[in-house]
């Protein structure tokens, strides 16, 4: 454990990467070490999503080698974004970085994005110039850039990477919200738009294969969409209204039909056909409507953002600390 304030905090949320975390931990020091003007103290924090390997096992003997490791391991697994939020609790830096456990951001990099912080800025991203993922989740994570662009306002050229630079100050008050879905990037629009990006390289994964599927993205996308923004509920209500009008056009002009040709369409396509498309309709909005009100359930029962079963280096506490 740093006995003084460290400078920097580098949180980073871990999840099946027992192969990894001890060339993580040798390269972070690496390059810190190589810049004293940016980091002349430092911790890092990393966060066990309860992950089903040793990943907790070689976490505490980093710490016992490293005085600058800490751990967190949580009971339940609690996904990224609220595994960082239990890192953001207990992180004392001035500046906090957060990134990947699988060294495909590049601790040497790190220099770089707060040494935007330095010049001004609130947040800095990493925007990567040659990504190192599947296929299927590049162009997912283009689609859910798109979506915040409109959702979130975000600017257009900012690229929502979770290898990022903040002010502590901006850390403060993301932990402000006490809700049990957490979506960092959300948060961070909400506080600021000061933000810097730095373009760097994308690596590949050091050992083992990403665990953050399909489901894990489409869950963080929900996450997006329904806690910062009510824009699908409006677009609900549109879908109704632009129904509701062909409907309307349609009962005009077999009305007409009826009395200048005196002819009525024979068959059930047609009625078929429109009650399939209005009923899935009405299912799509009442499913939207059941996600915002399960939300707000889980929200107003208290359900927490993150349980803490146990800790290795860490003895302080901070008075923003998150939900348990």
């Amino acid at each position: 454990m740093v006995p003084t304030r460290p400078e920097l905090s580098i949180v980073v949320p871990v999840y099946g990467s027992e192969a990894v975390l001890p060339e993580l931990v040798a390269q972070i020091e690496k390059e810190l070490s190589a810049a004293p003007d940016v980091a002349p103290s430092h911790e890092i924090i990393f966060v066990c999503d309860r992950s089903p390997d040793d990943s907790w096992r070689v976490i505490q003997s980093l710490s016992a080698r490293y005085p600058t490791v800490n751990g967190i391991l949580l009971r339940m697994n609690a996904g990224q974004h609220n595994a960082l939020m239990a890192g953001f609790g207990r992180a004392r830096g001035r500046v906090i970085v957060t990134m990947d456990d699988d060294l495909q951001h590049s601790p040497r990099d790190i220099p770089a994005l707060v040494r935007q912080l330095d010049a001004g800025h609130d947040i800095a991203y990493a925007r990567f110039k040659n990504r190192q993922h599947k296929a299927w989740k590049v162009m997912g994570s283009r689609l859910n850039n798109a979506v915040a662009d409109y959702l979130l306002q975000k600017p257009h050229d900012l690229y929502l990477s979770p290898f990022r630079a903040m002010k502590s100050e901006i850390r403060d008050e993301i932990l402000k919200y006490r809700g049990p879905y957490v979506y960092i990037d959300g948060l961070i629009l909400q506080a600021t738009r000061n933000i810097a990006t730095v373009d760097v390289d994308h690596h590949g994964r050091f050992a083992g294969t990403s665990r953050y599927g399909m489901r894990k993205s489409v869950s963080l996308w929900l996450k997006m969409a329904t806690n910062f923004s009510i824009v699908p509920l409006r677009l609900t209500s549109l879908l109704g209204m632009i129904f509701s009008g062909l409907g309307f056009l349609l009962a005009l002009f077999f009305v007409l039909q009826r009395f200048t040709i005196n002819i009525m369409p024979v068959g059930w396509s047609s009625l078929i056909v429109t009650l399939l498309i209005l009923g899935g309709a009405q299912l799509l909005a009442l499913g939207m409507i059941g996600e915002y009100l399960g939300r707000v359930l889980l929200t107003i029962n208290g359900r927490p953002q993150y349980v803490i079963d146990q800790t290795v280096g860490l003895a302080h506490t901070t008075s923003t600390e998150g939900t348990r």
